[in-house]
């Protein structure tokens, strides 16, 4: 395991089909990518709202990027992390410090303040 896909780059790939993204997870080994179940959550819980992707999208994603249970690692990480603003976010980053993973996101801003985690841009 390498990387940790956010929950919007879960959607560019089985939606959106951002080019830039779909490249980028392509160069990866097999194994390099997972996501947390805390995305998959997320991504889940739009879905049921009514959003994209449809739940066989998302099935058809999981098959291909293993879901990466919340642990209690996972948890001890999120208890010691600073909030400004708690959620997804800081449950995703929680889960990628203590498996030493990179979160894959468009959104970087919304990791910027948590220490010591690594992030990419994969729609860039």
């Amino acid at each position: 395991m390498k990387y940790l896909l956010d929950t919007n780059i879960i959607v560019a790939l089985t939606i959106q089909g951002d080019a830039n993204v779909i490249r980028r997870a392509a160069e990866c080994d097999e194994g390099d990518m997972v996501t947390s179940a805390i995305a998959l959550a997320e991504v889940a819980l739009g879905t049921k709202r009514g959003l994209p992707p449809t739940m066989d999208a998302l099935r058809a994603f999981v098959e291909e990027v293993p879901v990466l249970d919340f642990d209690y690692k996972a948890a001890l990480a999120y208890a010691s992390l600073h909030f400004k603003r708690a959620g997804f976010d800081r449950l995703i980053a929680a889960h990628a410090l203590s498996h030493e993973l990179i979160v894959v996101t468009r959104n970087v801003s919304d990791f910027a303040d948590v220490p010591g985690l690594k992030v990419e841009n994969w729609a860039v």
